[in-house]
């Protein structure tokens, strides 16, 4: 199989983890959002797949739960946030893994990018409720962030040998 088939073939399927990791458990939020562990497979496409592939998986994963569970108006900011996300854990992790570790380095970008998550969608629900109504939700994303930092770099460390092999 060439490069560019595993390629798409890895980040459907990651996409395909975000959106169900998004979908499988969804606890409801103050301001019509959701808590869920999508975050962890976001992040992991960050820490495995290529920057565009690593976007793209996170996105449109992320953007179709929001979509297939009837929260259609997010879906275009949840594609951006997740992809952004996907991004920052990638470049964090690349540009701090030899001088600090693996673990270290993904802990880190994975905080930047739930930083960035918790205030993409402050904003975005900022225009759409207020922005002092918006900052209700800023714990229960906060506490889905730590979840998708811890799950995602556990995972990430299970499938660090496996994936060695795998050229991509």
């Amino acid at each position: 199989m060439n490069t560019n088939t595993k390629k798409l073939v890895m980040s459907s399927m990651f996409a395909a983890l975000c959106c169900i990791a998004t979908m499988i458990i969804k606890i409801p939020s103050p301001l019509k959002g959701y808590i869920n562990l999508g975050d962890c497979m976001v992040l992991l496409s960050g820490f495995i797949l290529t920057p565009v592939y690593g976007f793209l998986a996170a996105g449109l994963g992320s953007a179709f739960a929001d979509i297939f569970s009837g929260y259609v108006v997010y879906a275009p900011v949840t594609f951006l946030v997740k992809g952004i996300m996907a991004l920052v854990a990638y470049f964090t992790f690349k540009l701090m893994k030899n001088k600090a570790g693996n673990t270290f380095s993904r802990v880190i970008g994975g905080i930047i990018a739930e930083i960035i998550m918790v205030l993409g969608y402050y904003v975005f629900e900022g225009f759409m409720y207020g922005f002092v109504a918006s900052a209700i939700n800023i714990p229960a994303n906060a506490v889905q962030g730590v979840a998708g930092i811890i799950i995602g770099v556990i995972l990430a460390k299970i499938l660090d040998k496996g994936l060695k092999n795998i050229n991509l």
